[in-house]
Parts: C-alpha cells; sequence; structure tokens
C-alpha cells in the first residue's frame, strides 16, 4: 500500500482502482492506522474537516462499502470480511503495518538510526537509502481532506530530517560529491530550513567549491531577512567564517572524525555545539508549581510518561498529549504533576503558556500571541519576531530544532489555537482543554486523555490531606462531603479549606452548609477569584457553546430524569433526532454532559444544578412549551 506519493493500492500483485478522492482519503486514513479501529467521527473529521455535511456519516459508509467491493471482490455483502472490518463505532484495516509504506518508512528510518548511534555508519547509510526509496511524490498526493494536507507536512519533515542524516553520514564517510546532489534538491523543496543549507554549504566546502559554498550562504541570508525579517543561525554565521579564511570545518555532528577534504584541508574536531542547535538560546524553566495535595492518578500519569518519552531519540514526530475533562476535575493540576516529573527528560527546558480558552479574565489568546510570547523567552528581540502568524511559528520551530523541550500549553480553546505551537522533532507537547480535540487525535496524532473525577478512596486521601485534623475519626462525614464534591478536586479544595478556616463552627453546620441544594454552586468558591468558583468555570463553559447547544442545555436542566435519551431532547427542544443526537455530541465532547451508553446521557449532580438554574434564563414561555411538548409525546408512547 503506497502512501508515499499517489495513494495505491495492490491486490494479489495487480493495482486496483481506489474510486473516487473521499473514497481514497478513508483508504489512506485506514491505511495509516493499519489494524487500529478509527471511529466514523474521526473519520468525518479527516476528510471533511470544519465543512461537514449532514450527509458526512451516510458518505462514509458508502466509501468504506465501495472499498470492501475493490479490495474483496469475492466478499459477499452479507459477510464481513477479514481485511477491512467493522468494530467499535468504527472500521480498521487489518493488514501487516509493513505492508504500507509510510510505517516501513519510518521503521527503516529508526534502524537507520540504531545503526548509526552503534558506530555502523556503513549499515546506517545502507537503511536509510532502502527508506528514501520508498518515496514516489508528495506524500498522499491526490487525496483531499485535513488529515492528507497534516499527513503530507508531518511525512516531509521526517523525509527531510532523513535526508539530513544521510547527508551528515556520507561526509562523514568522505563522500561529499554524492550528497551535493540530493541536498541541492532537499534545498529547493524547504529552502528555510537551515539546517540543509549547513550540510551543502559544508558539502560544497569540502568538494573543493568554496564560491559556490558562499554563494549559498548569500542566497540564505537573502531569504531569511526577506521571508522572517532575522539573520542566519549563530552556526551558519561561523562556517560562512571558517570557508571565508579557508578554515578547517567538521563534516558532520554525527561522527567526531573524518578523512581529508579537496584541496588539502583537514576537518577539524567536531565542535562543542552541534549544528543547527542554536546556542545562544536560553533554558527555559517555565512550569508553574504543582499545587500542594495532589493524589492518586497513577495510572494515567504512568501511561502518558510512557507515550511522552518512548521517543527518546532524535525524531521528527512529536508526541502530543492533550487531557480534556469538566471544569474542576483538576486537568493542570494533572499536567503540571506529570510535567514536573518528566522534566529530566527534557534537558534543553520547559516551556508554558496559558492560552486561557475559557478564562473569565479576558479573551483567549491567539496562537499568533501565544508564540510572540514564548520567541522572546526564548531570547529573540521583539524587533526581530516576524509580525505575521506564519513567519512566527517557523522562527518557533527552528530554534527549538534538534532540542529536547516540554511545552505545556494550558486551557486549550481549539485545535487550530494548539497547532502552530507544535514544534517539530524530539520535543514534545502537553496540553490541556475542556473540550474533546478528535480532529486533532486524527490529523497530528496527538493521544487524548479524558480526566475523570476522582474515585472515593483519592478523592477522600485529598480531603483529609488539605482540611487538617477536622475529620480525624469522622468517617461518615468525610464521606457525605466526597459525595456533595462529585469528586472533583476544585470543589474538595474548598471544602477543605472552608473546613479548615473555620475551627470553631460544627461540622454538621458545615456539612449542612455546602449539602443545602439551593445556592450551593455559589458557596462552592474562594472569595472573588474566578479560578477558584465552580459556578464562575461552569458559566464559561456554558457562554462558549454555539446558540443551539446553550438553548438544549438550558431546557435540559428542566428535565428531572437520569437518563437523557435523544428522544426526550428533541421533544424538549423542538427538533429533529438527528439534530438533538448532534447536539446532545457537542455537549458531551464539551463535558457538559456525560455519555452512558448508545443515544444516552445524564449530568454529573453539580452540573445538574448550573443547568436548573440556567433553564430559569430560558423565557417562562418557552419553558413551558418545551415541558409540554415532553408530557405530550411521553402520553402517545404509554
Amino acid at each position: 500500500m503506497q502512501l508515499l506519493g499517489p495513494v495505491r493500492a495492490w491486490r494479489h500483485g495487480r493495482e486496483v482502482v481506489l474510486g473516487p478522492p473521499k473514497q481514497r482519503a478513508v483508504f489512506a486514513l485506514l491505511a495509516g492506522r493499519a489494524n487500529d479501529v478509527v471511529s466514523v467521527d474521526h473519520i468525518i473529521d479527516a476528510v471533511w474537516g470544519a465543512d461537514i455535511p449532514q450527509t458526512a456519516a451516510n458518505g462514509v459508509h458508502t466509501y468504506v462499502a465501495g472499498l470492501r467491493r475493490i479490495l474483496e471482490p469475492e466478499r459477499s455483502r452479507r459477510e464481513s470480511g477479514d481485511l477491512l472490518i467493522s468494530a467499535a463505532g468504527g472500521y480498521a484495516l487489518q493488514t501487516d503495518p509493513e505492508a504500507v509504506d509510510a510505517t516501513l518508512f519510518a521503521r527503516r528510518h529508526a534502524r537507520a538510526r540504531r545503526a548509526r548511534a552503534e558506530g555502523r555508519l556503513q549499515d546506517a547509510l545502507d537503511i536509510a537509502e532502502s527508506a528514501l526509496s520508498l518515496w514516489h511524490g508528495d506524500a498522499h498526493s491526490g487525496v483531499p481532506g485535513p488529515f492528507a494536507a497534516m499527513e503530507r507536512t508531518r511525512l516531509q519533515d521526517l523525509r527531510l530530517t532523513a535526508v539530513e542524516e544521510w547527508a551528515a553520514d556520507m561526509l562523514a564517510a568522505d563522500r561529499p560529491v554524492e550528497a551535493v546532489t540530493v541536498l541541492l534538491g532537499a534545498v529547493a523543496e524547504e529552502p528555510l530550513r537551515e539546517k540543509l543549507r549547513w550540510l551543502l554549504m559544508t558539502a560544497l566546502y569540502l568538494c573543493g567549491r568554496q564560491a559556490h559554498a558562499l554563494e549559498v550562504y548569500a542566497e540564505t541570508r537573502r531569504l531569511l531577512r526577506h521571508e522572517l525579517g532575522i539573520d542566519p543561525s549563530a552556526e551558519l554565521r561561523t562556517l560562512h567564517q571558517q570557508i571565508l579564511t579557508g578554515g578547517r570545518v567538521a563534516p558532520s555532528r554525527a561522527t567526531g572524525t573524518g578523512s581529508a577534504a579537496a584541496g588539502g584541508r583537514t576537518p577539524a574536531p567536531e565542535p562543542a555545539t552541534p549544528p543547527m542547535v542554536l546556542a545562544e538560546t536560553p533554558r527555559p524553566a517555565q512550569l508553574p508549581p504543582v499545587a500542594r495535595g495532589f493524589v492518586g492518578r497513577t495510572r494515567e500519569l504512568a501511561h502518558l510518561a510512557r507515550l511522552l518519552t518512548e521517543n527518546d531519540g532524535w525524531g521528527a514526530s512529536t508526541p502530543i498529549v492533550v487531557v480534556d475533562g469538566p471544569a474542576g476535575v483538576g486537568k493542570s493540576a494533572f499536567a503540571l504533576e506529570l510535567a514536573h516529573r518528566l522534566s529530566q527528560h527534557f534537558p534543553d527546558g520547559q516551556l508554558y503558556v496559558d492560552l486561557r480558552g475559557t478564562s473569565m479574565e479576558g479573551r483567549s489568546l491567539s496562537a499568533s500571541e501565544a508564540l510572540f510570547q514564548v520567541l522572546r523567552s526564548l531570547g529573540v528581540d521583539d524587533a526581530r519576531i516576524p509580525a505575521d502568524p506564519a513567519g512566527r511559528a517557523t522562527l518557533y520551530r527552528s530554534l527549538l530544532h534538534g532540542k529536547r523541550v516540554l511545552v505545556m500549553l494550558d486551557d486549550v480553546l481549539s485545535a487550530d489555537q494548539l497547532r502552530p505551537l507544535i514544534p517539530g522533532g524530539s520535543s514534545c507537547v502537553l496540553s490541556t482543554g475542556r473540550q474533546r480535540l478528535g480532529g486533532l487525535a486524527v490529523r497530528d496524532g496527538a493521544h487524548l486523555l479524558r480526566l475523570d473525577p476522582l474515585g472515593t478512596q483519592d478523592a477522600l486521601a485529598l480531603l483529609r490531606c488539605l482540611s487538617g485534623d477536622r475529620l480525624l475519626r469522622q468517617e461518615a462525614v468525610a464521606r457525605r462531603l466526597v459525595g456533595l464534591s462529585g469528586g472533583r478536586p476544585l470543589t474538595l479544595r474548598i471544602m477543605a479549606e472552608t473546613l479548615a478556616a473555620n475551627p470553631d463552627v460544627p461540622l454538621a453546620a458545615l456539612v449542612e452548609h455546602f449539602a443545602e441544594e439551593h445556592g450551593r454552586l455559589g458557596r462552592l468558591a474562594r472569595g472573588d477569584e474566578p479560578s477558584a468558583s465552580l459556578h464562575a468555570l461552569f458559566e464559561t463553559s456554558y457562554q462558549a457553546l454555539p446558540a443551539e447547544a446553550a438553548r438544549m442545555f438550558r431546557l435540559l436542566g428542566l428535565f428531572s430524569d437520569e437518563s437523557i435519551t435523544v428522544s426526550s431532547a428533541a421533544e424538549l427542544t423542538g427538533t429533529t433526532e438527528p439534530e438533538a443526537a448532534g447536539t446532545l455530541r457537542l455537549l458531551a465532547r464539551r463535558h457538559l454532559l456525560v455519555e452512558t451508553g448508545r443515544d444516552a446521557y445524564r449530568f454529573h449532580e453539580l452540573m445538574r444544578l448550573f443547568a436548573a438554574e440556567c433553564a430559569e434564563r430560558e423565557p417562562l414561555t418557552h419553558r413551558s412549551a418545551a415541558v409540554a411538548r415532553l408530557l405530550q409525546a411521553t402520553a402517545s408512547v404509554a
């Protein structure tokens, strides 16, 4: 199966026609995720992006059926098939992952790196050349959709990284003439990639083509000043000076020695700072401290630690983790705990940006504004920071190229806000947000983790840790408070602070203070600090809803049953069941509802109280009409 070029497939040695562009897009997605189940919603996001037609789900089923006819023509319509299977609300392409050229390329690239690390230079060259030979043009060529566009960019970056490493090995093997041709083509494809230009200048110089090497530098300086308003990096400037003076140049950062260069020049020992690593960039250490009393989440911490550290080599695919969950569930505290635990794995520093996606203290930070903030913290003068977002993103990725930096992005509002802040290579991104960013998983390979409220034992541990001696030998009281908190760490912290701050108030009175349903959310707050008010946090989630979703949320506040079905939501809002189902899914993605089963939802208790408050904002006539519709539908069913 070919993804590194026009998307193609073969059956029993003969090429098959994969059908129209969107059908090829579905095939490419499933092939790139071989043996993994991809949900229908993820397929829709990958193929259509933000412009989703009402017929998208039917379109996915149609394209899958078409692929089954092509890939397994002997299968009858009633048979499930062995290659393209249905499972868990989605589809999976069952095949050997190495039958997909993109996967095979990544594995050969990793093998070449291992050979290089073990000192087997010729093996590294041979394996790298076999990996690069798999390419037949732009990846996912001729395939539409946001997933294909992102994969083209990701795989192209991985290919250029492989070219850079191969070229460095060629220079170390005293084969600069062969490296020049390949590097000229790579620089033409990616003219702003300074590492490629460093290698090209070095190769030309080692071939005895000093004038051509100097021309490449002059062109690089003109291009960087015109496109980004910056000068070449320190490494390029140093190399330029060495070539001007006819000095010695190290042929590769990958080895410490090399053969004599053309023209009688002997390469110098490898410099202490690898080429293209910007030595003058300050090491950031921006992580805020972890809140006192963090408990639990052991399994989730271990799982994400593996994901973010399994690519400890110099990789081109950046690990991305998005932790989502409802307001007050402790996403930021969890992410900071994880970030501090992993800091030693990222010796080049830790960046932190609060994107304020749901802040009540001002508008959210745009990606461009966040990039400006990060670039300043990396030592870039204001005058050198490009004005346009694309230029800022390019400079940001250039500064972090070849570095291992942990980037924590707190309170992300959308995938578009996050994507420009994803660096390349061996850094990682850890982010938090209240929305489920499924498109980021499909298009960018992000790992999504939903953080649920704490279990009873962990909640009890947190409450006891923070409340001092107030709950000693008060098991029943502690458990009642945990039940009232809904397991949200923010609520538990507010309760514990209230207990500790009021030592003279009887425990029973304080418990009743929290237990009284009317006005409970208003009492779960700390002074006038919005971030420590559960009501304020819920309000920001509500205010971010589209109009129709906000209306449904208000009307669902009238609903007293434990389970909310699609049909009941449709009756309350006076919409069709497909429209109601889509809105319910949106509310669940934003963690205002909990999905309990197929087409079934419920509120967390504290969110139910907030929805009931919001219901009062709906005009009385609208509330009455909604209840009448629901009662009439219930009576007709009975």
